[in-house]
Parts: C-alpha cells; sequence; structure tokens
C-alpha cells in the first residue's frame, strides 16, 4: 500500500467532534497549508471552519481522514472513504482487538475488511506528526517544531509518542507516527514509509510487539538499502513471558532474549531507556553511526575524568591513549604540570584564555577519534551568570571548525545545558549529549551501529506444536547423533539385570542413568564412576521412578561444562541459546542467545560473551577446550531444530568441552505435531 497521500496530504477530512476540534487546532497552530473537511451534522463550525453534513457532501476525494468517532460509526466511515478512493485514514477510537471480551476482535476484522486497499493506521490510535510538512495529524498537544531534516519515531503508545515530542535535547524529529493496534497497517509498513523520505536521517522504533516477523525484517533490509541505522527501544525485559517449561534453556533464555536477538541479527541497536533511545538517535542524525570504539573525553575537572570513564564500564567505549605528537602539542599549551591521559583533565590554568583553549580543543581532536566529547556543565542564567563559560563554548565551536573532527558536547546532568546553548553547537556542527550517562549509553550504541554485522537470511519461523512428549534421554542423544552431535558410547535395558549384562563393550567407568525422569539431578536419579557391572545394577537397582536405564562411557578431561539448546519463541522464532552447564546454569545464569538459522560466527560471538568463556580458552595454565568441536556440536544440535518442524523445547546440558571433543552428556526434547 501507498502511504504517501496518508502522510503528506494536501486534503485532510475530520469525522467526529470533540477530538476533531483538537486536531484541528493542531493543524492551524502548525500553518497547515491544505484543506480541512470537518465533517460534523450537528455543528456549523469547528474552529471557524464551515462543517460538511456528511460525507456525500465532500468537496473533493480526502487524501487522509481522521475517523474520530465510536468504535461502530468507525466501519462505516471507512467504507464509505474506501468505495470514494481515499488515500487512507487514521482511526481514533479504542475497544477492537484490544478488547475481546467485548467482540473487539470481529468489530476489527470488519474495519479491516471495510477498508479494502485503502490504508488505515490503528484503530485504538493518536494518528500521526509530520513535521517536515507541517502535517499535525493529532488530537492533543505536542511539543515539536518544524525541521528540514530530521530522525523518524515510530511506535505503539501514543501516549509515550506525545512524551518523546515534550524533549528539551535539541533532536530534530522528522516524523512521530503511532501504529495502535496495526489492524492493517503495521509498525514495520509505517517505519519503511519514514525511511523512504530521503529528508529522513535514521528510525527509531519503540516495540511492545513485533508482529509480522517476515515484515521486520523487510522494514531492516530497507534500513540497510538506504544506509539509514534503526535504533530499538523494546518494552518487555522484565516480563518472566515464559510459561510452565521443562528445559533449562526455556528458564533461562527468558521473554526477552528472542527479541533482542532479532533485533542484533538485523543491524539494529537495542537501547534499555527512554532517554538513551532519544541521545543515540540525536548522535546518529548528526553524523551516522561511530566508525570505531576510540572515544575521547575532555574535561576541566578530575572528578569528571573518572567518571566518564567509570560510567563507560560494561560498554563498548574504549579510551586510547594519545599518541606521542599528541602528548607534545598539548605539552605545549598545558605545561607540565598537566597528565597527559584519556580521558583527559585540563584542569582549568587555561580557563578564560579562548586560544589557548581552542588550541588544547584542537590538539585532541587531531587524534582523529571517531568521536571526541567535552564535558560542560553551564551555570543556570537565572540563579548565575554563565558568561564566564563563553570561553569554553567558543572554544570547542572553534577547535571542531578548524579540524573539521566529529566533536560532542556532554553534560553530566541533562538540565545543564539549555535549548539555546544546545541549538547553538549544533549549528555549529557539535552535537550536545544531555546527561553523562545518557551520552555514554548514546555513544555506546552508535559504536554498536558502526560495529553491526546484519544478517540478511530470514530468520526459521514455526508454528506451535500440539501434542507435545518428551523424548527419553537415549532417544533424545540418538536423534541429535544422526545430525553430528558427539555423544557418549551407550545401552538401555529395561531392568537392571538386563542393564547389567548389556555393558559388554562399554569403557568404564561408566555413568548410570534413570530414563523417564526429566530433571535426573534433582530426582536422585544419575550415578556417576560405576567401575563394575554389578556396581551398574546395584546403582539402577537404586534409582526410584525409572521406566528404564541407561549406562554410557563416562567423559574425562573436561575443560568446563555447556549448556545448548533450542526453544520456540511465542512469535515462531526459533531461539538458540549457549550459557555455563551442569550445576552452573541455575546457578549463575550465564547465557548468550542467537536464533536460527546461526553462522558459525554468531555461535563462535555467544561463546565468547559467556562468563565461562575464560575457562574454555584455558584458565590459569588448564588446557582450552577445542572451540572448532564447539562449534560443530552446537551446530549439530541447530541442524536437528531445523530438520524437526514439531520441536518445542531442546536442551543439552552439560555439553562437556574437553582439548579434543565436545560431548554432549544429557539431552531432554519436547516435540509434537507442527
Amino acid at each position: 500500500r501507498d502511504l504517501s497521500r496518508l502522510f503528506r496530504p494536501r486534503s485532510i477530512a475530520l469525522f467526529g467532534g470533540g477530538w476533531v476540534d483538537n486536531v484541528v487546532a493542531q493543524l492551524q497552530k502548525s500553518n497547515y497549508q491544505g484543506a480541512i473537511w470537518p465533517v460534523n451534522p450537528k455543528r456549523s463550525h469547528i474552529r471557524g471552519i464551515p462543517c460538511i453534513a456528511d460525507i456525500e457532501h465532500l468537496p473533493g476525494v480526502p487524501d487522509a481522514a481522521f475517523v474520530g468517532v465510536n468504535r461502530e460509526a468507525s466501519v462505516g466511515v471507512v467504507a464509505a472513504l474506501a468505495a470514494m478512493g481515499a488515500g487512507g485514514a487514521t482511526c481514533f477510537a479504542s475497544g477492537f482487538a484490544e478488547s475481546e471480551d467485548t467482540g473487539g476482535g470481529d468489530l476489527q476484522a470488519r474495519l479491516v475488511a471495510a477498508a479494502g486497499d485503502m490504508p488505515i493506521v490503528g484503530p485504538n490510535c493518536y494518528g500521526f506528526l509530520n513535521y517536515l510538512d507541517n502535517v499535525t495529524f493529532w488530537p492533543d498537544q505536542h511539543g515539536g517544531l518544524p525541521v528540514a531534516s530530521g530522525v523518524a519515531i515510530v511506535g505503539q503508545s501514543s501516549n509515550m509518542a506525545i512524551n518523546m515530542t515534550m524533549q528539551a535535547r535539541g533532536l530534530p524529529i522528522a516524523y512521530v507516527l503511532t501504529a495502535g493496534n496495526q489492524a492493517q497497517t503495521s509498525l514495520s509498513d509505517l517505519g519503511r514509509m519514514a525511511l523512504e523520505d530521503q529528508r529522513v536521517t535514521a528510525l527509531g522504533l519503540h516495540i511492545e510487539g513485533f508482529g509480522d516477523i517476515r515484515a521486520f525484517e523487510a522494514l531492516a533490509a530497507e534500513a540497510r538499502a538506504l544506509g539509514k541505522p534503526v535504533v530499538v527501544l523494546k518494552s518487555g525485559h522484565s516480563a518472566a513471558a515464559q510459561a510452565a517449561t521443562m528445559t533449562h534453556t526455556a528458564s533461562l533464555a527468558g521473554g526477552a532474549a528472542a527479541s533482542s536477538a532479532l533485533i542484533a541479527r538485523l543491524g539494529m541497536v537495542e537501547v534499555r531507556s527512554l532517554a538513551v533511545f532519544l541521545e543515540t538517535l540525536k548522535l546518529l542524525h548528526f553524523g551516522g553511526p561511530l566508525a570505531g570504539a576510540g572515544i575521547g573525553s575532555v574535561s576541566c575537572s578530575g572528578g569528571e575524568a573518572s567518571l566518564m570513564a567509570d560510567v563507560a564500564l560494561g560498554t563498548a567505549i574504549e579510551w586510547p591513549a594519545f599518541s606521542a605528537d599528541g602528548k607534545a602539542r598539548l605539552n605545549a599549551v598545558l605545561g607540565p604540570i598537566v597528565t597527559i591521559a584519556n580521558p583527559l583533565d585540563y584542569h582549568t590554568f587555561i580557563w578564560g584564555d579562548t586560544a589557548r583553549m581552542t588550541d588544547c580543543f584542537a590538539a585532541v581532536l587531531g587524534e582523529n577519534r571517531p568521536l571526541t566529547a567535552f564535558v560542560l556543565d553551564v551555570p543556570r542564567a537565572d540563579r548565575c551568570d554563565p558568561s564566564s563559560f563563553r570561553c569554553a563554548i567558543d572554544a570547542i565551536i572553534g577547535a571542531a571548525r578548524r579540524t573539521g573532527a566529529r566533536a560532542a558536547v556532554l553534560a553530566s546532568l541533562p538540565e545543564n545545558l539549555t535549548e539555546a546553548l544546545t541549538a547553538e553547537f549544533m549549528a555549529a556542527g557539535v552535537v550536545c549529549l544531555h546527561g553523562m550517562a545518557e551520552g555514554i549509553g548514546a555513544i555506546d550504541a552508535a559504536i554498536r551501529a558502526g560495529a553491526a554485522v546484519p544478517l540478511a537470511a530470514p530468520v526459521l519461523l514455526r508454528s506451535e506444536p500440539l501434542g507435545v512428549v518428551a523424548l527419553s534421554e537415549a532417544e533424545g542423544k540418538a536423534a541429535l547423533a544422526v545430525h553430528g552431535l558427539d555423544v557418549p558410547r551407550s545401552v538401555v535395558a529395561d531392568t537392571p539385570e538386563a542393564l547389567g549384562k548389556a555393558l559388554a563393550g562399554l569403557r568404564f567407568p561408566l555413568a548410570v542413568k534413570g530414563l523417564g525422569i526429566a530433571h535426573k539431578t534433582e530426582a536422585g536419579a544419575v550415578r556417576l564412576g560405576i567401575g563394575t557391572a554389578a556396581e551398574a545394577v546395584a546403582a539402577a537397582r537404586s534409582i526410584v521412578g525409572a521406566t528404564g536405564y541407561l549406562a554410557e562411557e563416562m567423559v574425562t578431561g573436561s575443560v568446563a561444562e555447556l549448556l545448548v539448546g533450542v526453544t520456540r519463541d511465542p512469535t515462531g522464532m526459533m531461539l538458540l541459546t549457549v550459557g555455563a552447564g551442569g550445576v552452573l546454569a541455575e546457578m549463575l545464569g550465564d547465557t548468550a542467545s542467537v536464533l536460527l538459522p546461526a553462522t558459525d560466527a554468531e555461535v563462535d560471538g555467544a561463546l565468547r560473551r559467556l562468563k565461562v568463556a575464560k575457562l574454555l580458552d584455558g584458565w590459569r595454565g588448564a588446557p582450552a577446550a577445542d572451540h572448532a568441536s564447539i562449534i560443530r556440536a552446537v551446530q549439530a544440535i541447530a541442524s536437528y531444530a531445523a530438520a524437526t518442524p514439531g520441536l518445542a523445547e531442546l536442551d543439552v546440558n552439560p555439553l562437556i568441552a574437553t582439548p579434543t571433543r565436545a560431548v554432549a552428556v544429557d539431552a531432554l526434547i519436547l516435540k509434537g505435531t507442527p
């Protein structure tokens, strides 16, 4: 569907009363130059504009319509608009699919059917703000201003959208688009429309749920093709989001792991707070993603310099030392007392001397780092005199102009940079970051955006299986072995006595396990270090509740125990999780996840994000694990998952990593009918 008429209209029809009054007020306030046609049989005028009695008497076919009537009436209005060839409509009313208990789902289906090929946004949706063309199609206050270019923000929550327009951070916003229930037009559709506008520099998505995964992948492909970065703020990280599960993997991966893995896979950058979301979009608008992690920091306080380094702990930010030439240039300006380090505390010896400050800042910018941040908090003008800070302002702008290097001003507290001063810096090409934590978060996100390696391959999607049952450990291992997973040699028997007779050919020591028990260790259904057939029989007899018995050769030379599993996310995506295995699985919760299909590089990257990665590399002189064997084992598990449409959950714990092999010594598989 072509959304351009709806979002860049030359004529607008408005249906309703009080809310329409608000829309007209915003259109007039923003000096919208197109035709405005209020349709209301009970009113003669709305804000000085004559009302039209009904849709049949419209003077023309509207490009956009605001449908602000009740939910039942909305269906009829949309049908009439579609029949006349309108460009599209925003449906304001609630009580549709979000109100299933009152028949809202059926009503929403009727609304979509009534629209046919005509685009509709919503229902349960405020509308949109197009600050590029002064189209404030919005029934409430907002805080944005006209811009020539800027970022687009797309979300599902209209209230959150209002809040974002009220920002005082100097972020130029081109579009604010709300998706509501996404009955027909999805969040991804809105994002693609915004990206196609050459005046849009970056896209911000506030997501509650992905909806159509394939549409989201198409959005990412569009962003990649256009070279425009995408920032995602995804809600739901604190929710348990998992129903009752049997596997370690399902309980440890968590409900947000799949969404984060998808965002990373598609080359988007995820942030966790609204402030960092806005600051990241601003940094990306003014220069795009960062081309490296080596950042410079400049302040006139040791406290600020130390705090910058502390706040950056755990991020992608690095603080490279100054070059010999850079140190020499700074020493010439600052003298021998100042220690030249990054982050740099240049002290206050040169404060007030704009020329020397400019030389100092230019020397720092001459290091050609991807970004240099100047920490600057300016006194509030209502209680203080900020004029003494003019030297720093002019020096930063002067140094940036002299060198052409990418520079930012970072205030330790958001309120310590006014909108007017922010505008002055930005007009000079220096981006302002409001708040140290927020600014560091934005720099980290911009680094990650620059380093992102998106995958074009579509994710594996599976329907929810029916009639799910658990395979025995022996059955699970046998199925995985077909796909190349290394498993110990073993035998299975129905009784302890039969087990003792079947051990010929196995190498002691053995592990004896009871089958038919999900979590065998917790149930006392595992016996290790069995040295003889008689011990094996005795061990099997001591296991309560088993439906059969498994004896297998024990694996020696363990470097580390890993967990590897696959779970089906409610979206249908298949999530591959690696983590610390054995008893450490619950104790540490040390996991990393990627989506299937996964490349070897993705698997290796996930393994290296684990806390136990140090063990795999050899800890304190211990031998290292064979990484290639681990990756082959993980990909064998992934191969089984890809070949099994009815898979619900899969858990290999532990996968024992040794210097020569990676062996699965336990497996639990839940599968059904797709």
